[in-house]
């Protein structure tokens, strides 16, 4: 299996469960791996045959700015069946990071993994 990865990935939303939180922006870190198969773009040095990690961080870029959601759960959810729909990946696994939440921890947050792996070659 093939990933494609985005690392450290910082974004701004609306996320929080205190009134407080409802009412400003606050920064996730997301690291992301995308199954696909890279052979096709490595064979032709095509990017239309591979997954544009510039155009998927576009998109959860928006997708955050217009998100309002209480939970990181759901934020992850959400955004891993967006992606999955819209650039068609079979397998990712999200990590998603809210920094500062609380005040011992440098960060908290979920990580999932969503879809089925294709298997090894």
């Amino acid at each position: 299996m093939d990933c494609v990865l985005i690392e450290s990935l910082e974004i701004e939303t609306v996320i929080g469960v205190y009134d407080w939180e409802r009412t400003i922006r606050q920064r996730l870190v997301l690291d992301l791996e995308l199954a696909t198969d890279i052979r096709p773009s490595a064979a032709t040095d095509d990017l239309t045959k591979t997954l544009d990690y510039a155009a998927i961080s576009q998109r959860i870029a928006h997708f955050a700015e217009a998100s309002d959601f209480a939970l990181v759960e759901t934020f992850a959810e959400r955004l891993s069946q967006l992606l999955m729909n819209e650039f068609a990946i079979p397998w990712l696994r999200l990590t998603l990071r809210k920094p500062g939440a609380v005040p011992a921890a440098a960060a908290v947050g979920v990580r999932i993994e969503r879809g089925h792996r294709p298997e090894d070659r």
